[in-house]
Order: structure tokens, then C-alpha cells, then sequence
């Protein structure tokens, strides 16, 4: 996001970063801030309330950190935009939706930015050798690149999370991070946007439900069933939409909507989103698995129809965060394709414009012909609408197959 940022504060006068707690957000606002004010503590949100025009004093650039916590303060920053406002003004953080929203979307004034946890490039895993961004432009015909990694260490780094706090922790510290956060999760932030959880025990069983759900399209009546406890009760609707509100509200659901083209000719294509959490380490250790219950692939957490392991799930979920994020940066949207019927389905449509790369996901070194069939598929369906087609894979080489799709280990793709 860095370079990101840095092009939109030099053009325009607010910023906000969104995201789940814990993702970065106000470490990468207070490398360019001037004056901040930390509106989680309460003090200083205390005199902000008793004088919400302080909010635009200081010097500039002036960090706005977890402004919902005030939602007034959107509006402040708004109407100072409106008034002139320079280039680089405002920059503000946010872990979640307000419950009592500002007046004015901002749309137009400020622009919203979001900050996921860290790609395996970001990580530092391997260098990469071959470019999202490229690739979506139709720039890189040659596709090369040798990688390192097992699929040990894709396993590792399915566990060690994104969270730049978490990701260098020793497994055990990794896990008590984690079981941390999701406690902090039902047990405050749920108080904090105005719900109250009566039964965290529910609670924790449809998110255990949801991370079972990983890389899938099941319905949400799918997830309440599976949410029954040992007795068989279910919690019903009314309980269970809060749920899922509260969550989507602190950016710990982030699900991948459909493609729905208005470019072509495509036709009778399913609408519901793709289920992914923020990062795949929270639905891993909602599920109770480690590295070798992975691998050995044992059942973990409630029962769910998919296609494949649950490793295979967590494998698509750890690309589709990267890739989300190189799309970001490419000014790109992400979404999935698939059939009415479900004969045909892709993993990931990277969309600019007229510009579209599809991208298959695949927990194997080794693809074949039955891999690419749905590539190919698409591509004789849109033709040279389509830019490019991919399949991603754990194996120790990138390159180009005959057929035209690129083969490439997920360490190799990069921005």
C-alpha cells in the first residue's frame, strides 16, 4: 500500500485506510503524519468531543486514527475538504463501520483505501517473477522463474498469518495471538458496535462454520445448520444476521463477490460471493488445525460440501489475499466466476476496464489438462476480451504452457 498512498496524499486531501484490527493500518499512517490524534483512548477522545474543532488543527498531514470510534469527526474532515483543504491533509484509520454512521458517504471527498494482511511477497517468502499487474495488461508473454518453497512452508505460512504482529511468533505465540484476537472479537468489539453477544459459545460455532465454509459458496442456511451444537439446536436467522453484520462491519468477513460481466455475451452465471475471513490463519485456528492434521487431510470443524481438502481451501484462500491485494494496487477489482449449474467455475477474475485475467487455483505441483479445461473454456468464450489466463500452483517452476496459460508457484506472482 505504501506506494499506493503515497501517489493519492500527494493529489488529494483525505485518505482512509480501513481493515481488520491489527492489520497495519495506523503503523503505515504514522510514517506520513504530522499531528495524530488516537481516538481509541479515551482521554483524547474525550477532548475531541468536548471540541471536535481541534480535529483540524495541527500540522499537516494530520492522522485521524480509529475515527469511528467519533463518527463526527468523517464529517469535520469532509467539510474541510469542501473548504479547500490542501493535498495530503487528513489521513484517518478505521477497524470498523461506526455504528451511528456520518451524515455524508464521502464519496468524492475522501477516499477509502484497504489494508489486508501481508501477501507471501510482502512476507518475504521469494522474489517474485512475474507480475499481476502485468499479466492483466497482457505485457508478459514470457513466464520464468524457479521457486524453493514446499508445500510445507505454504502450510507454515497458512498458520503464521498475515498480521505483521503475528507473523514472526514462534507457533505456540502465534496461536495465542490468534485465540486472542478472536476473543477480543466477541467479547468487546461486538459491545463496541452496539451488539451484545448473550451466547459467545453460539457465536464461535457459526464463525467455526464460516472458516469450514472457506473458498466456498454455501449458503448462509449451509452455515446455521452447521452451526448446531452437540444437541442439535440451531440458531435461528434473527440470531445468526448479526452475526454476520457485526463481522462484515469489522472487516473480518471478506468474501469474493461474483463476476457478473456486462461486456459480453456470458450468460446464467451464480451471483453469491465466495466465503474467505480477512486471513486465513483466523479460519485455521477456528478450525483447530495445524500443520500435519492439514497435510494428513483430517476432518476439522463442521461439516462442509467442497471440492478437495481443507487445505486446498486455506491454499486458494492464502492466493486470493494476494492476489486481492496486487489487484488493488493495479487499480483492479476481484471477483469469481460461476455457472448456474456449476460445470464451469474460475477461482478468481481480475477485472480492469476492457482488461481481464482469469486466474485457477491449484494445491498441486503438477497441472494437466483437466486443470485448464475452465481457462480455456473462458477464453474461447470471451475470446480477446480475455488478456490472459493463469492457473496457480505449490509446484518449483513458472511457465507458459502450450495451450497459452501460464503456470506459476503462488511465491513467484508479485504486484
Amino acid at each position: 500500500m505504501d506506494d499506493e498512498l503515497d501517489e493519492l496524499l500527494a493529489g488529494l486531501p483525505a485518505v482512509t485506510i480501513y481493515g481488520p484490527k491489527a492489520v497495519g493500518k495506523t503503523a503505515t499512517a504514522l510514517r506520513r503524519a504530522a499531528t495524530v490524534y488516537r481516538l481509541d483512548d479515551d482521554a483524547e477522545r474525550s477532548i475531541v468531543e468536548a471540541d471536535p474543532a481541534r480535529l483540524l488543527d495541527g500540522a499537516r498531514p494530520i492522522l485521524i486514527d480509529e475515527w469511528q470510534r467519533f463518527p463526527e469527526s468523517f464529517d469535520r474532515v469532509r467539510r474541510a475538504v469542501d473548504d479547500g483543504a490542501a493535498p495530503g491533509s487528513f489521513l484517518m484509520t478505521g477497524s470498523a463501520s461506526p455504528s451511528d454512521p456520518p451524515t455524508h458517504s464521502g464519496a468524492g471527498r475522501i477516499v477509502r483505501v484497504r489494508l489486508r494482511p501481508m501477501t507471501l511477497a510482502e512476507r518475504g517468502v521469494a522474489q517474485p517473477t512475474v507480475s499481476l499487474a502485468r499479466l492483466l495488461r497482457g505485457e508478459q508473454t514470457s513466464i520464468t522463474g524457479r521457486s524453493e518453497i514446499s508445500l510445507g512452508r505454504y502450510v507454515d505460512d497458512i498458520l503464521r498469518s498475515g498480521f505483521p504482529g503475528i507473523h514472526d511468533l514462534s507457533p505456540r505465540l502465534a496461536r495465542a495471538q490468534l485465540e486472542g484476537y478472536l476473543e477480543r472479537i466477541v467479547d468487546r468489539d461486538f459491545n463496541t458496535l452496539g451488539h451484545q453477544v448473550r451466547r459467545p459459545a453460539t457465536l464461535r460455532r457459526w464463525m467455526q462454520a464460516y472458516a469450514a465454509a472457506t473458498a466456498t459458496t454455501a449458503s448462509f442456511e449451509t452455515l446455521r445448520n452447521a452451526a448446531s451444537g452437540e444437541r442439535g439446536e440451531k440458531p435461528t436467522r434473527a440470531t445468526t444476521q448479526p452475526y454476520r453484520d457485526v463481522l462484515e462491519r469489522l472487516w473480518i468477513l471478506d468474501p469474493v463477490p461474483a463476476w457478473l460481466p456486462s461486456r459480453n455475451r456470458l450468460a446464467r452465471l451464480s451471483s453469491p460471493a465466495k466465503h474467505h475471513l480477512a486471513d486465513p490463519a483466523l479460519a485455521a485456528h477456528l478450525l483447530e488445525v495445524d500443520a500435519d492434521a492439514l497435510l494428513r487431510a483430517e476432518p476439522a470443524g463442521p461439516p462442509m460440501p467442497r471440492d478437495g481438502t481443507l487445505l486446498g481451501a486455506l491454499f486458494e484462500s492464502l492466493v486470493t489475499l494476494c492476489v486481492r491485494v496486487y489487484a488493488q494496487a493495479a487499480e483492479a477489482r476481484v471477483g469469481h466466476l460461476r455457472t448456474w449449474s456449476g460445470d464451469r467455475e474460475v477461482d478468481l477474475i481480475v477485472e480492469r476496464g476492457a482488461q481481464i485475467l482469469a486466474i485457477e487455483v491449484k494445491l498441486s505441483q503438477v497441472v494437466n489438462d483437466r486443470d485448464v479445461r475452465h481457462l480455456l473454456w473462458l477464453r474461447d468464450a470471451l475470446g480477446e476480451n480475455l488478456t490472459d489466463a493463469i492457473i496457480i500452483t505449490t509446484g518449483p517452476a513458472a511457465y507458459r504452457r502450450p495451450d497459452g496459460v501460464a503456470v506459476i508457484p503462488a511465491a513467484l506472482l508479485g504486484p
